[in-house]
């Protein structure tokens, strides 16, 4: 019967898929709502071909089976490690999935791949079977018309009233949970951005400032502290702050980023702010101190934009720039990042070569022994430098080489995900101190002013199985929570502290501009930023994007996550725990999106470089 009746059986066949897509991606066991969300969407394209399609009925289907089986498998993988619905903006990435493959498969789980069973099993029968012919017949005999229009009518009724309500909510997971995840992708390519460009006159440091709540201070503390040194700049990939000060039944886990932590100037409370663009956006981010666009990697989005820049601020102080990255320039479109953001030179695959591969560039070994070669030359020309480092080898899915291994694990971390990111930034933290060692002996660290910060997450909510959220709750003491996955450690460094300090103020990668401005003694007056010198700010507000629900925002003890709004949200404290209320108001989750507003109407008002 179902197979004579192939509306029926792909309706079952799909009821299950969703199922799946539900349970990995809203978590829910067994919830009825899919049939009236998911459901609709699949009939009225069913009744389409029910309608139109005559004899080649049964491959529409099959066809139509695919490319829902493939939809429904991007969202659960998307979700695995950025905690949103993918949607068409992604297609953006698509060449740099091959790069990243190691990545992608260490997300999936195998029962994901059920998903593709009942096309393996149809492709068979229809390849192989005996009864194929009956089969094609039987199912290209048309329907009654009455009941195929009935079914319509109905699915395209329920799909407007699941999509129309639900078109303001601001939580992209909420939203598809309640649209469904088809009307969901449906309703983002035809939707249009509503937000308005904001007249360039009315973008001005000082609505920044106001928004921000910042105080006017009139002799900054550090000011000029490191004054005409070299900057150096070292982001480390996927670099979380719990690694600080961690040790494992006795043994630390980053020895060398511990002592920099008691040398010198650390804050704690710091946060990513990176989007699709991970890595990229981060250099974008630092770069800029603007936030990185409503959707897309900054990289491609922003590019062609003849952006204000840290390399571009040093240069007219008489610094050279330059930019190292071991992978190719062409990854993230970086070879036209770097023309906007101005630096002078970068060095990518071409110069560290294939040497040690690991992943898809030269290892941190490499990295750190030809960019302290290159930097030792730089700074033989009697001209101060700017240079932006950028490690990989610990990227994700942290399985190092065994030659790489610097540390035992215990034995309940072995084979598990949180395992290997650990041993891996065991080991990005070996070579870092190999670096920073190498610097002091051609005496560049004694001349420059060093920043290290993680550049984004490496252990995603969403990517961790049971076992491995056991081994964060025994890192942390309690449950490992969204605050915790996007805090990275920053560390300030030069020759001359007076006394090393923690600053416990909250900070994010958006601050690191005018911050570094400030201990370089550099005026900020000229150039339009969204961050803040952390030195001289008590209070902060940080807009989220892409890994958090548009709208959310950390302020001061608080990570605030948004449902339709603001009413419904929900309020994290910056310990890891949901808490009824911390004191987040409106007016502050008002100026978060005001904050991003401003900033994606001032990049896309600026002219192209040249």
């Amino acid at each position: 019967m179902f197979s004579a009746k192939p509306f029926i059986l792909f309706s079952i066949i799909l009821l299950v898929k969703s199922y799946l897509a539900w349970l990995v991606i809203f978590g829910n066991v067994l919830n009825w709502k899919m049939l009236t969300t998911e459901m609709p969407f699949i009939w009225i394209v069913f009744c389409l071909i029910e309608w139109f399609a005559t004899k080649r009925k049964l491959a529409i289907y099959l066809w139509v089976n695919l490319l829902i089986t493939a939809l429904f498998f991007a969202a659960l993988m998307y979700y695995k490690y950025y905690g949103v619905i993918v949607t068409y903006h992604a297609l953006d990435q698509v060449n740099q999935v091959t790069a990243v493959s190691n990545s992608v498969f260490s997300l999936m789980d195998p029962y994901y791949l059920f998903i593709f069973t009942d096309i393996l099993v149809i492709g068979y029968v229809l390849l192989r079977g005996k009864k194929m012919p009956n089969w094609k017949s039987l199912s290209a005999k048309k329907e009654n018309r009455s009941i195929i229009l009935a079914f319509f009518v109905f699915s395209i009724v329920v799909c407007s009233f699941n999509i129309w309500p639900n078109r303001a909510s601001m939580n992209e997971i909420k939203k598809a949970e309640d649209m469904g995840i088809l009307n969901y992708e449906l309703y983002t390519i035809f939707a249009k951005d509503k937000s308005e460009l904001i007249d360039m006159k009315d973008i001005t440091q000082g609505a920044i400032e106001q928004l921000k709540g910042n105080k006017i201070v009139d002799n900054p503390e550090y000011f000029g502290a490191a004054k005409g040194k070299n900057v150096i700049i070292i982001q480390l990939e996927s670099f979380q702050n719990f690694l600080i000060n961690l040790s494992l039944d006795g043994k630390e886990v980053t020895p060398v980023m511990n002592q920099l932590v008691k040398d010198n100037l650390y804050f704690p409370n710091f946060y990513q702010q990176v989007g699709q663009g991970n890595t990229s956006d981060a250099e974008f981010i630092v770069n800029t101190s603007l936030y990185i666009p409503p959707n897309g990697a900054a990289s491609g989005e922003y590019a062609k934009k003849a952006l204000p820049s840290l390399p571009k601020l040093m240069k007219q102080q008489g610094y050279d720039t330059a930019t190292f990255h071991t992978n190719v320039v062409e990854f993230w479109n970086r070879g036209e990042l770097y023309k906007a953001l101005g630096f002078d030179k970068y060095y990518d695959k071409s110069f560290f070569g294939d040497e040690d591969t690991v992943f898809f560039g030269a290892s941190d070994d490499v990295l750190y022994k030809k960019t302290a070669t290159e930097l030792e030359r730089m700074q033989q020309t009697g001209v101060p430098f700017y240079s932006h480092i950028i490690s990989m080898t610990a990227h994700h899915p942290f399985t190092i080489p065994e030659d790489k291994y610097r540390m035992t694990l215990p034995d309940r971390y072995e084979g598990t995900f949180v395992g290997d990111y650990i041993r891996s930034q065991n080991y990005a933290d070996y070579e870092l101190g190999l670096f920073i060692e190498d610097l002091k002996n051609k005496g560049i660290w004694q001349n420059s002013l060093v920043v290290i910060y993680g550049d984004h997450l490496g252990l995603p909510i969403y990517s961790l199985d049971n076992d491995d959220k056991k081994l964060m709750a025994e890192i942390y003491g309690r449950e490992y929570g969204y605050s915790d996955m996007i805090n990275i450690p920053l560390i300030f460094a030069y020759e001359g502290i007076k006394e090393p300090a923690v600053f416990e103020q909250i900070g994010g990668q958006v601050d690191l501009l005018p911050t570094i401005a400030n201990l370089s003694g550099v005026s900020m007056d000229h150039q339009l930023h969204f961050g803040q010198d952390l030195f001289n700010q008590s209070y902060n507000i940080l807009p989220q994007r892409y890994y958090l629900p548009s709208g959310s925002f950390v302020s001061q003890k608080t990570l605030f996550m948004p449902g339709s709004g603001f009413e419904d949200g929900t309020q994290y404290s910056l310990a890891g725990e949901e808490v009824n209320d911390l004191g987040v108001t409106e007016a502050e989750y008002t100026r978060a999106l005001r904050l991003l507003n401003l900033s994606d109407s001032f990049v896309k008002q600026l002219p192209d470089h040249e």
